[in-house]
């Protein structure tokens, strides 16, 4: 468990360092850039605000997007609540490590001791490695400032794909997918930059509450 934990830690890393180039360049500063890792800590989320940001949208609209992305987490934490068995301050520790990775580690094993292990191994790795290669970044800009350079700009989209494509081996959701895109791009020349994801993300929620609901 602890190799497979550096591993997911070590690639995050790695994606991490572009996080930092990212938003550096986007125009957030050392500091707030490293304050999302520590506080958020969720790349996706974060990823999204300062694309938000950067495309010239407002902070609110990057927020609001950042916080549908990480709506997610919240069902995560109702699934492992049970396996973690915590409670206080080490329960509020547990929810800030509450992330993809983190619960697709735990859930991966049969034993509770096991996937409290793992979870917690991962949490703690990947949270070091990920501030880590996000502090790298950050200070990359300092001497190349442009992220196009070394293709930074490429990664978050490129990861975000990666995530993507094995979800879309069934119609519905290559569907789904097909008509998130094609709203996005209706939306593109009326709407302020980042509010198109949002419309989105909002739509794509609406539909699955709908969806279970029937």
């Amino acid at each position: 468990m602890i190799r497979d934990a550096l591993g997911i830690a070590i690639a995050s890393g790695a994606y991490a360092v572009s996080f930092g180039a990212i938003s550096t360049a986007a125009g957030l500063t050392l500091l707030q850039t490293c304050a999302l890792s520590v506080l958020m800590f969720t790349g996706a989320s974060q990823f999204a605000l300062v694309g938000v940001v950067g495309a010239g949208g407002s902070v609110w609209a990057g927020a609001a997007t950042a916080a549908l992305l990480g709506s997610r987490n919240a069902l995560y934490g109702v699934r492992l609540s049970s396996i973690l068995d915590r409670s206080g301050l080490r329960r509020l520790l547990a929810a800030h490590f509450v992330i993809d990775e983190t619960t697709a580690m735990a859930i991966a094993r049969e034993a509770p001791a096991e996937s409290r292990f793992a979870f917690w191994a991962t949490g703690v790795v990947l949270f070091v490695f990920w501030n880590l290669g996000t502090l790298a970044g950050a200070l990359a800009t300092h001497f190349v400032p442009d992220p196009k350079v070394f293709g930074l700009d490429a990664a978050p989209p490129a990861a975000f794909l990666a995530l993507l494509a094995p979800r879309l081996r069934a119609r519905e959701p290559m569907a789904i997918a097909f008509a998130a895109g094609v709203v996005a791009l209706v939306c593109l020349p009326f709407v302020p930059a980042g509010v198109p994801l949002l419309i989105v993300a909002v739509l794509v929620a609406v539909f699955g509450v709908l969806r279970s609901g029937r």
